[in-house]
């Protein structure tokens, strides 16, 4: 259905986060492009995929991944040509899916010709586009973000004579959106992506955009105006088309950038992640049951964004200094694992390969309120390597299959050697076995996908707690009711065991009596709700979808 006649098919969706680098080599040069993901949608489309996240395409000198854009109207040459691009957008639209790609609004890179005439002279017109000062004292109160690399947001450019602003690598000076040509000249961008077909955008360090003397230079006031005009203009050129915030930020402050539904359509929830995580730790739900009651309604047409893992580290911002701490002796008690203020570690390994936990953790993913986002190769449970620079561990090449470089190229040198360990090396996990093996990682995802598509509660219900006595049990209900009748059509609870021991758990359902409970995962009918307290007792990390 198109997006003009579904406007909110986002709120139903399962995204697919991958790296177009990794992901397919179709031309042999070492370096997935995209005829290669164009070879492999009906992949993406048989696990059960509705849109494509991409992340960046455009030229870049690469010092941040393609997030140091040097021109945002073309693509990069390791991925083909915007013939190319026109051709992938077109190929995923034939199959009923969707794609947003990732537009870095914040910042260019240093080589972007903007930069480099802004820099060369105080009378170019670009001088003003980029953020610029006789002094490195300014804006005190912002934070450094990339902590283990930056010692300071600002870096004194010899050419220029003066210091620009930077919250990232100093190699990414940001734009100066006190000046209205930035402001359109971003609009303007997006017209361009939306033209070659594009469903929307996921917009990279969103909160960043201006700064303030005596503020944090942080969800600024000027911030959501800037927003604001972004959406008005999606919503009157390209009705159905999203925008995707990430903004690391609390609940609280993310719930902002909904505003009234004149904000963005979606945006990360980012503190429920490292929870899950801890919550699997301390064999209890409270971290989760915390922050998901921190959480603020948002309003109707927005939706949050849910993941276990993606391209960055497990970022551990979010939590506080003692959160931080346990997390890292739990689950990186090596320093090399460790990464800024986070974690360079893939789903998998996390986990320690435990099959139990890894199928509970995405039974979590497609059961909690939000639309589920999937990393590429975590449906196969595939491993990283913590010894690569910064997080490369977690950005090698897809494996495929068992033959030479996992069936992903057939070059001698690839930008990023596969995992060939042990445990995680691509002889052993890869799509092809496991699609072959009913009882593999690849066949749980693809099933909880299928079953997902059928109801609407998981992506549009309401979310309720039902909380047991039992803290080592999380359960919820997910709720859909029909906007025309107003009569519910769907009721699920969803148990969970975060523990790996039987767990006992009791529960008034007496509102419910006389229905069977029915899990959609395995077809199996529970005992008859009564009149009286209703008592089950679940394997260890155990996870049922009820259908009431």
């Amino acid at each position: 259905m198109s997006a003009e006649l579904n406007p909110t098919w986002y709120k139903d969706a399962v995204f697919y986060e991958l790296y177009v680098r990794a992901f397919k080599d179709a031309n042999a040069d070492g370096h997935g492009d995209l005829r290669g993901l164009l070879s492999k949608l009906d992949y993406l489309q048989d696990l059960g995929v509705d849109c494509l996240w991409l992340l960046p395409i455009c030229p870049s000198p690469l010092v941040d991944d393609g997030y140091d854009v040097s021109d945002y109207r073309n693509i990069h040459p390791d991925y083909g040509t915007l013939d190319d691009f026109k051709a992938l957008v077109e190929g995923i639209h034939a199959r009923g899916m969707r794609v947003i790609i990732d537009v870095v609004v914040n910042h260019t890179s240093d080589q972007h010709p903007w930069f480099q005439q802004a820099r060369a002279s105080k009378d170019s017109p670009y001088r003003d586009w980029y953020v610029w000062s006789d002094t490195p004292d300014r804006y005190k109160e912002a934070r450094i973000i990339f902590k283990d690399t930056e010692t300071s947001n600002w870096t004194f450019d010899p050419v220029a004579g003066q210091y620009y602003w930077h919250r990232f690598y100093s190699q990414q000076p940001d734009l100066n959106y006190d000046n209205p040509a930035v402001q359109q000249e971003m609009l303007d961008i997006l017209d361009f992506w939306l033209e070659l077909g594009v469903d929307g955008f996921r917009v990279d360090a969103v909160p960043y955009l201006f700064e303030r003397e005596g503020t944090n230079c942080e969800n600024l006031p000027e911030t959501h105006q800037f927003v604001k005009r972004m959406r008005a203009h999606m919503d009157a050129r390209w009705p159905g088309r999203i925008l995707l915030a990430e903004a690391n930020q609390w609940p609280e402050d993310v719930r902002a950038y909904f505003g009234d539904d004149d904000e963005f359509h979606m945006a990360f929830h980012f503190p429920i992640m490292p929870r899950l995580f801890m919550a699997l730790k301390q064999r209890s739900r409270r971290a989760i049951v915390d922050i998901l009651r921190r959480t603020p309604e948002i309003p109707p047409l927005a939706q949050w964004c849910i993941f276990l893992r993606n391209h960055d580290e497990l970022t551990l911002e979010m939590v506080t200094e003692e959160e931080r701490q346990y997390m890292w002796e739990q689950y990186a008690p090596e320093p090399r694992m460790r990464l800024n203020l986070g974690i360079r570690r893939r789903l998998a390994p996390l986990l320690d390969n435990d099959q139990r936990r890894i199928r509970l953790m995405n039974a979590l993913l497609f059961t909690l309120p939000g639309s589920p986002i999937l990393y590429y190769g975590d449906e196969i449970g595939m491993g990283d390597d913590i010894w690569r620079h910064d997080r490369n561990g977690v950005r090698t090449p897809m494996q495929w299959d068992d033959s030479k470089n996992a069936g992903f190229s057939t070059a001698d040198r690839l930008y990023e050697s596969v995992i060939d360990d042990d445990v995680y090396g691509y002889r052993r996990v890869n799509v092809a076995r496991q699609r072959a093996d009913p009882n593999s990682l690849w066949h749980a995802v693809h099933h909880m996908l299928s079953v997902r598509k059928r109801y609407r509660a998981f992506g549009r219900g309401p979310f309720e707690f039902v909380l047991p006595e039992n803290e080592a049990v999380l359960a919820y209900w997910r709720v859909w009711t029909s906007p025309q009748t107003g009569a519910e059509e769907e009721r699920f609870l969803v148990l969970v065991n975060l523990t790996d021991q039987p767990q006992t758990a009791s529960f008034d359902l007496t509102d419910y009596a006389g229905r069977t409970p029915v899990d959609v995962l395995n077809g199996e009918a529970w005992p008859t709700v009564g009149h009286t307290t209703y008592s089950c007792t679940l394997a260890p990390y155990a996870y049922h979808w009820l259908q009431l």
